[in-house]
């Protein structure tokens, strides 16, 4: 996940949600976007 630029991985955490995607997946995805501190960038973006 390291590969994908910032915008990609909060696009792929929405795209998890919108198709439900397993959970064990999401919390992957929420790791990044923490590790990142991109978590502002999930509450706010549609």
């Amino acid at each position: 996940m390291e590969h994908l630029s910032d915008e990609l991985l909060i696009e792929s955490y929405h795209k998890a949600n919108e198709l439900n995607l397993s959970n064990e997946f999401i919390h992957l995805i929420e790791k990044e976007i923490q590790r990142r501190s991109l978590t502002h960038e999930i509450k706010y973006s549609s």
